[in-house]
């Protein structure tokens, strides 16, 4: 799902109706590998991804987490949903994760876009500058695996190629739904109101 462009394309062309698109929106994983759809449950939903982070962090960042959002050469519409997350419909900040304005003043990064080479620099700097322990976010096709981009030679093929990525939320938009289920599930908030098997 990291590659996954969500447009559907491959429904129409398998012969077999092996590939069918779903409404599950708990795609987020946190290891590159996870995000291999391999089987789904009888009901047809995916398991549940996003593992929270270990205890010791999960206590750090568990009541009260600060964001970063780079746009690292995107086309502002995983931005838009990161953005849209700050609304009075999902409102974010009632959950105690904030996106701010300085990385001194963060706990982690959340990278949109493929990582293009101009942007390659001031997403280490930006990093660079959040204090640790710190965690790494990608959101969408381009920041997971440079999206319809890969390969180019003016993009590094996500982020995982200039940090360690701690978090990936699939999709080309990631709906607002997928990314708060995994942020939810990386501070372990989803366990406390019973949603996840521990």
């Amino acid at each position: 799902m990291g590659r996954c462009l969500f447009c559907t394309e491959c429904t129409r062309a398998c012969p077999e109706g092996a590939i069918t698109m779903t409404q599950e929106y708990r795609l987020a994983a946190r290891k590159r590998e996870d995000l291999v759809v391999r089987s789904f449950q009888q009901s047809g939903r995916a398991e549940p991804r996003a593992k929270a982070l270990d205890e010791k962090l999960k206590k750090l960042f568990g009541r009260s987490l600060k964001l970063r959002q780079v746009s690292a050469g995107g086309c502002n519409g995983c931005e838009a949903d990161v953005n849209v997350l700050s609304t009075i419909v999902f409102d974010l900040g009632r959950f105690g994760i904030q996106m701010v304005a300085s990385p001194r003043h963060a706990d982690g990064v959340l990278v949109t876009g493929p990582v293009t080479e101009n942007m390659s620099l001031a997403l280490k700097k930006t990093y660079d500058a959040i204090p640790a322990p710190k965690i790494v976010i990608a959101v969408g096709a381009c920041a997971i695996s440079g999206g319809p981009y890969i390969d180019h030679k003016e993009v590094r093929n996500g982020t995982g190629d200039v940090l360690p990525v701690d978090l990936y939320i699939p999709g080309c938009p990631p709906h607002p739904f997928t990314i708060l289920d995994g942020l939810l599930g990386l501070i372990g908030r989803l366990e406390e109101q019973g949603r996840v098997p521990k």
